[in-house]
């Protein structure tokens, strides 16, 4: 096999840049005047640009029509930040962020990247606990947050509810559809958490939308939609809603996963769906965030 040139690499590394700048350039012409709309749910607002899913335009709807003081981001859990939340909201409305992974191998072709220089963006390699999420978030060279983004896969109810003292406008949280939209209930605390450890399958991590409802209705958040996927709920700061960004109950913006991506012992995909995903892991231990009940996973209410 033929090793590539240096001017072969370069060449590749240009098409990679103009392919980002033709998807920049849809997603600009998607989200235009989207503060003179007014969708009848956050779905209705889907496009993907960088994000997953659609949460590039979830983001471009709500970032238009609430205010934001800062327009700043922090986003953990990003791996290379290939496909994250903020990207298309740093390379189109130039916010200013920080991003988390315990990778260095991501964090340093995060730093390698064209648009890490070209844009005001921070990437810190650490492995993030409850205990040390609050000093990482200080490393930001800005005081002030616009969005939080909180996706590692594992605990992140209890690393979220270390971050009383922030108050950011928009906070987006990635749930588990597994566990249903009634219950509040998360995986138990461990600071050395890692999803594809704690269970083979992949399924068991996170917290059910309901819990992080729970946790942030408290500190004057409201709900204010999910995306249609079935993983990432949106949370406003309750004195930034208006006509267009409305609270919604947790049963509104609640969808069951559309994805499968269950696993065996080999790591095979199995592509188990529904309600059979709980079988699969329905032996393991949760806590229920209200009363600090333990049950297993078969024991939650069905929703």
């Amino acid at each position: 096999m033929l090793r590539p040139s240096i001017d072969n690499l370069k060449q590749l590394i240009r098409n990679f840049r103009d392919l980002d700048k033709i998807l920049i350039n849809q997603g600009r012409l998607l989200s235009k005047d989207y503060n003179l709309q007014t969708f009848n749910t956050l779905q209705d607002s889907e496009f993907q640009v960088f994000s997953q899913w659609g949460e590039d335009g979830i983001i471009q709807y709500l970032t238009q029509n609430i205010e934001i003081s800062h327009k700043t981001f922090i986003e953990f859990g990003v791996e290379t930040f290939t496909e994250a939340n903020c990207r298309f909201l740093m390379q189109k409305d130039f916010w200013q962020g920080m991003v988390i992974d315990g990778s260095a191998k991501n964090i340093t072709k995060i730093q390698q990247s064209y648009y890490h220089w070209r844009h005001q963006l921070t990437a810190v390699e650490a492995f993030i606990s409850r205990d040390n999420i609050s000093g990482l978030i200080a490393q930001a060279p800005f005081d002030e947050i616009g969005i939080l983004s909180v996706d590692i896969d594992g605990v992140d109810y209890f690393v979220l509810e270390a971050l009383e003292h922030l108050r950011p406008s928009i906070i987006i949280v990635e749930y588990n559809g597994i566990f249903g939209s009634e219950a509040k209930v998360s995986v138990p605390y461990s600071p050395d958490f890692q999803r594809h450890k704690a269970h083979h399958s992949n399924l068991y991590y996170g917290a059910s939308i309901n819990a992080f409802d729970h946790l942030l209705s408290k500190r004057g958040y409201a709900l204010v939609g999910g995306n249609s996927a079935g993983n990432n709920a949106f949370f406003v700061r309750s004195d930034r809603l208006n006509e267009k960004v409305k609270a919604v109950s947790v049963a509104e913006a609640y969808r069951a996963a559309s994805f499968s991506e269950a696993r065996n012992a080999n790591g095979d995909l199995t592509f188990v769906r529904g309600k059979a995903l709980r079988d699969v892991i329905g032996h393991l231990p949760l806590v229920e965030v209200a009363t600090g009940q333990q049950l297993t996973v078969s024991e939650i209410t069905s929703s």
